[in-house]
């Protein structure tokens, strides 16, 4: 019998504020929690059924409105939390180095390698756990482009560069088991990202 279908949405975060240090809880801004209507404009009619979150406050928060519209708790996992920034923090020179080398880090940073597999071990996981079911996931942009990376491995630079500043932004891909059969852009709200964080460290 073959395996249900399965629909994941990818939810990345909306606009944060990058004067915020801390990277763990950085908070939208007040335009971000704004456009955050956005995802329960698209979402409030997909019957979801369960919603999963990096544990970082920006990608909880964009989907929590629409979890508490749906009366469902969300399920946070430490794999799906965002790359861990070293000492060169988003400094744009260091986009192209890293995705040239996925096992490339900076000291106190995580390679695109590392971030790829923590976050695929966390999909593989809520694939098996809810086959059949709609399921909402926060993520980030260097989070998501590894997922996507990771079916698409000529998905590089240029295309996470593409999304960057898509905050939020909501991509839909379609599963029988672990088998990727569809994916889909549906929206997208742009926040120039590259230029707020150019000089962002941590």
């Amino acid at each position: 019998m073959p395996a249900e279908l399965t629909k994941i949405y990818f939810v990345r975060h909306a606009q944060p504020d990058f004067a915020w240090k801390d990277d763990r809880t950085r908070p939208l801004t007040a335009e971000g929690r704004e456009d955050t209507r956005i995802v329960l404009d698209f979402l409030r009619d997909k019957e979801i059924d369960v919603f999963y979150s990096s544990p970082y406050k920006r990608s909880y928060d964009t989907i929590a409105d629409t979890a508490v519209f749906y009366g469902k708790e969300i399920i946070t996992d430490e794999r799906l939390r965002e790359r861990e920034s070293g000492i060169h923090g988003n400094q744009h020179g260091m986009f192209e180095k890293r995705w040239a080398d996925h096992d490339y880090c900076e000291e106190n940073g995580e390679s695109i390698h590392t971030v790829q597999k923590r976050n695929m071990e966390a999909l593989t996981e809520i694939l098996e756990k809810n086959s059949g079911k709609k399921v909402v996931i926060a993520t980030h942009g260097t989070a998501l482009s590894t997922i996507l990376n990771f079916y698409h491995p000529d998905f590089g630079c240029k295309d996470f560069r593409r999304i960057i500043d898509w905050m939020p932004y909501i991509i839909e891909l379609d599963f029988s088991g672990d088998e990727l059969l569809y994916e889909k852009e549906h929206c997208y709200i742009e926040k120039e990202y590259s230029r707020s964080s150019a000089s962002l460290k941590g």
